[in-house]
């Protein structure tokens, strides 16, 4: 069976898009914020372009998701990219105090800048940036120390752009998650799916579910420091060994859920995104 791409790009995307491209002459300093869990997938490849020579601070966010070990892989991987990566857990407030401090850092060359050309310092102006879903808004929420912006584990809560102020020293403009309009790398688009950073309705349950058991054999069979133990043998009482994602997925279904294919997909899925199935990094530093 199969089923179209997954495409997902609507209106109010393309819309706080163009927004957010007039506001950025305006920015000092960009967080981009990625999902840890597919620090690749959740890469926009137009942010270079859009940020230029501005101050970038690479955040992972739900670092709480992936081994320890693979954060140290991650971490290494970026520092040979000539990046640093900061991790965060913006949900339990993790990780928040070295975002604060990074913005402030870019704000006091910015402000060294200002003073070399006779002009008053002013607040640095920070923007978060990144993919729906990856946890922008619950960030805000912890710089701020109180929550002014809705947070949702979903896609596409934040719509408008709007200035938040954090201290006489930031200013944060929050904006909604932007998205490439065509997501031409589809083994990237399906695992957007599976961490739920794109909209429910670009894709069908069944077979993201399908791949997200394939991925997590795989990784059991090359990589078993990026997951913990096997994690749909313990939770489901089924080894996916002898199976392919989509056999798995019937044969649980008919195990435990009274043949209903559907059901069981969302189980599966909504226990990978609430961390039930335990820690696993579906994404490992290229070599």
């Amino acid at each position: 069976m199969t089923t179209p791409a997954i495409q997902w790009y609507p209106g109010h995307i393309a819309k706080a898009e163009k927004a957010l491209l007039s506001q950025l002459k305006l920015v000092d300093v960009v967080l981009e914020v990625r999902d840890a869990r597919i620090p690749l997938s959740t890469h926009h490849p137009q942010v270079p372009h859009w940020i230029g020579t501005k101050a970038r601070v690479l955040v992972l966010n739900r670092m709480d998701m992936i081994p320890t070990l693979m954060r140290n892989r991650w971490t290494e991987w970026f520092q040979t990219q000539g990046e640093e990566a900061l991790f965060t857990d913006a949900q339990h407030g993790k990780g928040i105090e070295a975002i604060a401090q990074a913005a402030q850092n870019a704000g006091a060359q910015m402000n060294q800048r200002r003073h070399d050309r006779g002009m008053l310092p002013r607040p640095v102006r920070a923007v978060v940036l990144g993919f729906p879903n990856v946890g922008k808004s619950a960030l805000i929420n912890r710089l701020l120390k109180r929550r002014v912006v809705e947070s949702a584990r979903r896609a596409g809560v934040t719509r408008q752009l709007r200035w938040v102020r954090i201290s006489d020293q930031i200013e944060l403009l929050d904006a909604p998650g932007v998205l490439p309009s065509k997501l031409n790398d589809q083994e990237a688009a399906f695992k957007l799916a599976i961490c739920d950073d794109i909209g429910e309705a670009a894709y069908d349950n069944q077979r993201v579910t399908s791949t997200l058991i394939d991925l997590i054999k795989g990784l059991q069979a090359t990589t078993p420091d990026a997951i913990s133990g096997n994690p749909l043998r313990s939770r489901y009482e089924l080894d996916p060994a002898e199976f392919t994602g989509e056999s798995y997925l019937h044969a649980l279904a008919e195990q435990k859920y009274q043949n209903d294919v559907e059901r069981t997909a969302r189980q599966i899925l909504n226990d990978f995104r609430k961390g039930i199935l335990g820690s696993i990094a579906l994404e490992l530093p290229p070599n």
